[in-house]
């Protein structure tokens, strides 16, 4: 609990397996620390993808078949 304390903990499940492995010396698996973390209700909500570029229209063309945009 002391890794996932404060605002700008960036430990997700992922890399608290990894820390509890090496640190640790735990022999423990992804999925069940994604269950407990699950369990004590300490996951952050996942990230919004972000659309990078807007789709293109076709505005002046006739498009009567596939792949002509």
């Amino acid at each position: 609990m002391e890794f996932l304390a404060g605002e700008g903990a960036a430990y997700g499940y992922r890399k608290l397996t990894v820390l509890l492995r090496r640190r640790h010396k735990l022999k423990i698996n992804k999925k069940k620390v994604y269950r407990l973390c699950k369990l004590m209700d300490v996951l952050r909500p996942q990230r919004k993808i972000k659309i990078k570029h807007p789709k293109r229209l076709a505005n002046n063309r006739v498009i009567i078949d596939s792949n002509q945009l």
